[in-house]
Parts: structure tokens; sequence; C-alpha cells
């Protein structure tokens, strides 16, 4: 019986802990002129509609790895897309030489990195990922 009770408590403990540590944030240089964004404003520049800041300034979204699950959850909050329905989207668009797709990083800490040392760039992460040496232009709700 008390195995039973252990087994619950530790379903109910993972079913939880992802949920609290899972809210994503849209990032920038510390030094961009943006200080917020629109959701409408984050889907033109991660789906190629656009490839300027609201501000008029040049933008150099940044992407998770394909296999992420950081940019599953993203691009389903943001766009209600699963990832490859977004992978089709920007198939489509690189046939038309219409648009290129944002650059992928490998990790947390790379995507940091890109993000400190380049005022055009953006990115998103895990808000338990960022520090006080970029900004927070734009947060995802769950």
């Amino acid at each position: 019986m008390r195995r039973i009770y252990s087994l619950i408590l530790f379903a109910l403990l993972i079913g939880w802990a992802p949920s609290v540590c899972a809210e994503l944030v849209v990032i920038v240089n510390r030094n961009n002129e943006v200080s917020t964004m629109e959701k409408n404003e984050v889907i033109d520049l991660y789906m190629g509609r656009y490839i300027i800041f609201p501000n008029g300034v040049s933008a150099l979204p940044i992407d998770q790895p394909v296999d992420s699950e950081i940019r599953d959850k993203f691009y389903k909050l943001l766009t209600g897309k699963t990832v490859a329905q977004v992978n089709a989207y920007w198939a489509r668009l690189i046939f038309t030489g219409r648009a290129t797709p944002p650059r992928v990083i490998p990790d947390v800490e790379s995507t940091l990195r890109v993000v400190r040392e380049n005022k055009d760039a953006i990115a998103y992460l895990n808000r338990k990922d960022v520090d006080d040496t970029v900004k927070v232009v734009f947060s995802l709700d769950q």
C-alpha cells in the first residue's frame, strides 16, 4: 500500500514540475531599443513575414534545435502549430525563395551568448534560463 502511495505521489510531482519552470520568454540584447513586443510581432519575425523589429531595425531570429522540447512548446504556444507544421511552412518559403528561416543554435548557453553579442538577435528560452545580461520583451502564457 505504501508503495502505491509513493508511486501516485511521484506521478503527481512529475506532472506538476514541468509546468512550474516552463514559462517561455522572448529575449533580445540589452542594448536593443525594443522594450516590449506583441504576439503578432513575434509571430511575424519567426514565421518570416518580416525581417525587422517593430522599430525598423533588422532582426536576427534565433531558433532552438528541431528536436528540442522548448521549440515544440514555443511554436505551439505562439502559433498553435506543431514543429512539423512549422517545418512544412518553412519548406514552402525556402523553395520559393521568399524567406530564410531563423538561425538554429544548439543550446541555451550558446543562445544567450549570441543574443548578448548581437544587438539584432532575438531568441526564446525558458524564463529560468534567462539572466540579467539580456532583456525579456515578450512572455508566452501557457
